[in-house]
């Protein structure tokens, strides 16, 4: 074997390189992804994928001899095009793993996408005509979109598909059961059939039989046919199958429902998976149909493999090599820690529940976005009274606290007023957008706030708020701007080892107007217990000494 190793050529070299790199980088992707597979049913296919990557690979390995090989020239510009894919999705991982963290949709999606641009970049190097492992063919080029149709898709994409795909089930039903003489009515995503309805979920939308059913067309494709227009059409009728069958499974439970069967439980879950059963077999008998008889691929003559560095094998390991080096960046600064056993702060307490001339109101559904911000200590109050000009004053506090190890640095930095607010109509005013101290009428100064001015529906809002880690302030982040991203992760990385505080207060007036108000000076100093910095300007004669 070591012998085996020595007699090989640098082009044979780096592309085995390159192939133990793709495999670390699939297994560590199989073992990350496991979990995802064994507990979201839409993503159970995925237990297939590392099977069906070997059979591919050894697919491909059969059609070396009809096969020269990927020239020079075509193979050192695809290398640097799945070395700019690799580095992009690298990129892309980084920021959000930092937003939303590793088990995020998004996270494990562009994790998926790296690790099927490092396979390409492998795949292309064995398939250089200095090396011929394998050919460059349709089974090579189903490895990286079987890798992609495992992973969770993005929740936009994911929703979209659902939602259009539920929409069509619905539709065609109705107008089915109208066809037959069956009054049916569609209310949103339920069936109204006169004495009893049906619902028709997410999860019976079919985006579960559809990837699986395009993922198996794929496969089968690759390992038994070499048609082209053979593969073409078992992959193109792979997902009219999938939704027919999945219209059958619902117009089914429909009628059933109609007759006065309980479609709940047996009937459900039966009829499921005996679409999937039969989806998947129709399928394999297809694809069997079309096989062609077997043939001897017939020798092409090849060049010498030579023992040149070839430009490709540079360019692939250097962006492999970065690839990995990135993601021990990442993994080495993500530290996620143990949830901290510190007693929460009595948030209801720290800020006056009432206040002489002011109406107090508290928030009482702040529970429904515990789960978006992944905590429940959370406080909104609100207070208002007529100012001395006969306008209405309104000033609103919000605090959250966070426990160690509940969420990350970034993922709370995302949740500020400019990245949140515009979705709920308000529109943010450049010319509002500042970082300063803001001063109360006692000679108190509040350090560092970030000030940020809206305005919805002709009504003013101006907005101050503190994020702070472990107690520290941090400085100005633009959730919006990668480059922000970035910043924070090189100078905090994936955090979730410490408790987090945000602050915020809002007002439809300047902070002028309101700084020689009593209860502003007592927010503040409520806010102050959570680590807001507020200082006396003049303290037994220390200036900036702390209060």
């Amino acid at each position: 074997m070591c012998a085996r190793l020595r007699s090989w050529t640098k082009a044979e070299r780096a592309a085995g390189v390159a192939g133990v790199a793709a495999a670390l980088a699939l297994s560590g992707w199989a073992a990350r992804l496991w979990p995802e597979w064994n507990q979201n049913p839409d993503l159970s296919h995925g237990f297939l994928a590392v099977p069906a990557i070997v059979l591919l690979w050894l697919r491909a390995r059969e059609d070396t001899a009809a096969s020269r090989g990927l020239g020079p020239a075509v193979q050192t510009a695809l290398v640097l095009v799945s070395a700019l894919m690799l580095g992009v999705a690298a990129l892309f991982t980084a920021i959000y793993s930092m937003a939303f963290g590793w088990t995020a949709a998004p996270t494990l999606f562009l994790t998926s996408a790296m690790v099927a641009a490092a396979l390409i970049l492998a795949v292309l190097l064995a398939a250089g005509r200095a090396v011929r492992w394998i050919a460059p063919s349709w089974p090579a080029l189903v490895l990286p979109a079987v890798v992609l149709l495992s992973a969770p898709l993005p929740p936009g994409t994911s929703s979209r598909l659902t939602l259009t795909l539920q929409s069509g089930i619905i539709v065609g039903v109705v107008e089915t059961l109208r066809l037959f003489g069956v009054a049916a009515l569609r209310a949103g995503n339920v069936i109204n059939l006169g004495m009893t309805s049906v619902g028709v979920e997410e999860a019976c939308s079919g985006v579960r039989s559809l990837i699986s059913c395009v993922l198996s067309g794929l496969v089968l494709s690759a390992l038994l046919l070499r048609s082209p227009w053979r593969r073409a059409l078992l992959v193109g009728l792979a997902a009219p199958l999938a939704l027919a069958m999945n219209f059958a499974r619902s117009l089914a439970l429909t009628m059933l429902a109609k007759n006065g069967v309980d479609i709940t439980g047996f009937w459900h879950d039966a009829l499921g998976y005996a679409v999937l059963a039969v989806t998947a077999g129709l399928l394999a008998a297809l694809a069997f149909f079309l096989e062609e008889g077997p043939s001897r691929p017939t020798p092409r003559a090849s060049e010498p493999a030579g023992n040149a560095w070839r430009p490709a094998s540079v360019f692939a390991l250097a962006a492999l090599a970065l690839a990995f080096a990135w993601v021990g960046q990442l993994l080495a600064r993500t530290h996620l820690g143990a949830l901290g056993d510190l007693p929460p702060p009595e948030l209801a307490r720290l800020v006056p529940a009432t206040a002489e001339g002011w109406t107090v109101t508290t928030r009482k559904d702040l529970g429904r976005f515990a789960g978006a911000l992944r905590t429940d200590h959370l406080l909104e109050r609100s207070y208002a009274k007529s100012g001395a000009d006969g306008r209405r004053v309104q000033l609103t506090v919000y605090t959250a606290w966070w426990p160690a190890g509940a969420s990350s640095v970034s993922e709370v930095a995302t949740h500020t007023p400019e990245a949140c607010w515009p979705g709920a109509g308000w529109t943010l005013l450049p010319e509002g957008t500042v970082r300063r101290s803001l001063e109360l009428a006692d000679g108190r100064v509040v350090g560092e706030a970030e000030q940020r001015s809206f305005v919805g529906n002709g009504y003013p809002q101006h907005v101050w708020f503190w994020h702070l880690v472990d107690g520290e302030l941090i400085g100005p982040f633009e959730p919006k701007s990668w480059r922000q991203q970035l910043r924070l992760f090189f100078e905090r990385g994936v955090r979730r080892d410490a408790p987090q505080v945000f602050a915020r207060l809002s007002s439809n007036r300047e902070w002028s107007e309101i700084a020689a108000e009593p209860l502003a000076g007592k927010v503040l100093a409520g806010l102050a217990r959570l680590g807001v910095p507020l200082r006396s300007t003049e303290v037994a004669g220390v200036p900036g000494a702390p209060e």
